[in-house]
């Protein structure tokens, strides 16, 4: 087990880009040649690799439906893996087509490509450059040696413990100016484009003094001189109020609570949740048919919208400023980045997989190239922030510093999850190898840029799970923490009603399969794992069976249903903050076991209120282990009541 730091580590820096723009020849479809252009950039350099990035600005009237991009490398320069994209090389000519879910370029918007690489030290730009056939050439085709003007202006418009916010004025050139750079320490830290005069340079440490410079390059690559230098200083790390140095403090914060649910990343602060975590675990990302970390804004594929596209306003965003369609980044991920500027010391991990997004892990994870590539797409994506072009956002580090980690969530190595999911017997040591190779590089990326990165997991609850799946001596070291699913114990796929979260084995219960925290967690510690590296798994939900008769004690548990009961969005359950209020119902509690329930004679509800949950909560304190995860914060109230009875009983 990697030891947990007392006190947050402080970022640098990341290393210089370099970014290439490339002119871009008319599609078929009916585009103007100057209307469509390409810039390459390339987002990071380490040792022998590197990560770049292609994207297609389609400023034309017309949508680019399909495309195949088509170059040559520098002598010894090489793509590993790419993203977003299919590529082929023969006889050197690299060939980038749309992926098996498409790739659309919308009118007046663009998409980006990425890929790690290897290098000799020198450029790495793709050279010979065609689209359909044709020259990669906006405009008229002749050389543009002209370079833009400098940016004047360059400002400093705000700061805060680990970021400095900019803002300038609008440089020009000849034909178009394709966007900016800005520099620091001689290296580019953030690029942003044409329309943006602004952005925030994060992942600084605090009570530190900076030196930025902007310059503006064109469609050809031209690079105009650098702005004059502005000076700031980071603010005092106060951290807010302080928590207790070895709680942990989980909460999963869900992509698409912000639909229904109507749950915000600014519900975090104004419920006073934020202030409560040590860490809010962002979900999902999703890893692809390749086995790469990638972004979609297509259903059941991804939710880019959602994740960096969307524009909040004033009265949903976390410091009350409105999201302006310029911004390189809005969305979720933009709501995160404020909601650490004012808890600097909250992390924020990227957890890949879940129940419905695991399909991919087993084939990721199966070789040591495959296992690569996955690891390295997540660590450019989400890490670096060098995040595809969708709808006017993202780009080359624009969510650099908005996550601290990522966090494994495949469902389930070696044994059933979702009906799609690949199984293989090899999962379990394929597993511990993906691991590893995250752990890897994570420890690569911290050498490289000073910056501290975890690495969690969420495991299960049935032993029979984590034997089939989680070599866990082997695991441990690599992991910060892991959290622990203490819920799901029994649900409305089982005809007999009975807790989905008792911390002990209720005496009542005659069934097959007798499932309890208790359980659980001895099964983690026979297999050596520590209880401080363990951190319980509360729910902020319920389920539910109808059709259920009062039986011999009068209050519906294990007996027989006819089905689940209604929820708001899917049968079986519910969010607390709706059982809460249901009308009609009996409250019962086991308070040896840490359970309530609800029954009205016909309908039955385990559940957690804030009375169990402080049981919980306290027994996890009394055994040892290392905090609590919550799954998920959009079930609790607006006044972050659940959280509260968490928070008060770690005290």
């Amino acid at each position: 087990m990697r030891a947990r730091p007392l006190r947050r580590r402080l970022a640098v820096l990341a290393t210089a880009a370099l970014a290439l723009p490339l002119a871009l020849a008319p599609t078929p479809a009916a585009a103007e040649s100057s209307d469509v252009t390409v810039t390459y950039v390339e987002t990071s350099r380490w040792d022998n690799g590197y990560a770049g990035q292609l994207t297609i600005e389609n400023a034309s009237a017309a949508a680019l439906d399909d495309w195949t991009v088509e170059f040559t490398l520098p002598a010894g320069t090489s793509i590993t893996t790419a993203w977003n994209a299919t590529l082929s090389v023969s006889g050197g000519v690299h060939t980038l087509r749309p992926p098996s879910w498409g790739a659309v370029v919308p009118a007046g918007s663009g998409y980006s490509i990425g890929w790690n690489g290897v290098h000799s030290g020198g450029e790495t730009t793709p050279e010979n450059c065609l689209i359909d056939g044709s020259p990669c050439s906006g405009g008229s085709g002749e050389p543009d040696g002209e370079p833009p003007t400098a940016p004047e202006g360059l400002t400093v418009t705000g700061t805060t413990a680990t970021s400095v916010s900019l803002s300038w004025g609008e440089a020009t050139d000849d034909v178009a100016v394709a966007g900016y750079e800005i520099l620091s320490e001689g290296g580019v830290v953030r690029a942003v484009d044409a329309d943006t005069l602004s952005a925030t340079v994060a992942g600084l440490n605090p009570e530190t003094s900076y030196s930025f410079t902007v310059r503006a390059y064109d469609t050809s690559g031209n690079r105009g001189p650098e702005s004059g230098a502005v000076q700031a200083t980071t603010e005092a790390d106060d951290g807010g109020p302080s928590l207790p140095a070895e709680d942990l403090r989980v909460a999963y914060f869900t992509q698409w609570g912000i639909y229904d649910r109507g749950y915000l990343v600014n519900d975090l602060e104004t419920s006073g949740s934020a202030e409560k975590l040590t860490h809010i675990n962002y979900a999902f990302g999703n890893v692809n048919a390749g086995g790469e970390c990638f972004m979609a804004n297509q259903a059941g594929q991804g939710d880019a919208w959602a994740d960096y596209g969307r524009s909040f306003t004033a009265a949903e965003s976390v410091d009350g400023v409105a999201d302006q369609w310029s911004q390189d980044l809005r969305g979720n991920f933009n709501q995160l980045r404020k909601l650490k500027e004012i808890h600097p010391d909250l992390k924020v991990n990227l957890s890949l997989g879940g129940w419905t997004w695991s399909e991919h892990f087993s084939d990721a994870a199966l070789t040591p190239e495959s296992r690569e590539r996955m690891v390295s797409s997540c660590i450019d994506l989400y890490l670096r922030g060098n995040l595809p072009i969708f709808d006017g956002a993202g780009g080359p580090g624009s969510a650099a510093g908005i996550f601290d980690g990522i966090d494994l969530d495949w469902e389930w190595p070696g044994s059933e999850g979702h009906e799609h999911n690949t199984v293989r017997p090899e999962d379990k040591e394929n597993f511990t190898a993906l691991v590893r190779e995250f752990r890897e590089q994570l420890d690569a990326l911290e050498a490289e840029t000073g910056r501290g990165f975890e690495l969690t997991a969420f495991l299960p609850a049935d032993p029979e799970k984590i034997d089939l799946g989680f070599e866990m001596d082997r695991l441990m070291p690599d992991f910060d923490f892991i959290t622990v699913q203490g819920y799901d114990y029994h649900g409305a796929w089982e005809d007999t009603t009975n807790h989905q979260s008792n911390l002990l084995p209720d005496p009542r219960d005659t069934g097959a399969n007798v499932f309890s925290t208790e359980t659980t967690v001895q099964a983690y510690l026979d297999r050596g794992v520590d209880p401080s590296d363990m951190v319980l798994g509360l729910p902020f939900y319920g389920r539910g069976w109808t059709g259920v008769a009062p039986g011999p004690e009068g209050d519906g548990l294990f007996q027989p249903s006819t089905g689940p009961a209604p929820g708001s969005y899917e049968d079986g359950i519910e969010d607390w903050k709706v059982i809460k209020d249901l009308p009609g119902f009996d409250l019962y509690r086991d308070d040896d076991l840490g359970t309530a329930w609800l029954y009205d004679g016909n309908t039955l509800w385990t559940y957690d209120d804030e009375v169990s949950m402080g049981q919980k909560t306290t027994w996890a304190v009394d055994n040892g282990l290392g905090g609590v995860m919550i799954w998920s914060i959009d079930g609790d109230d607006t006044s972050g009541s659940l959280i509260t009875a968490v928070d008060a009983a770690l005290r």
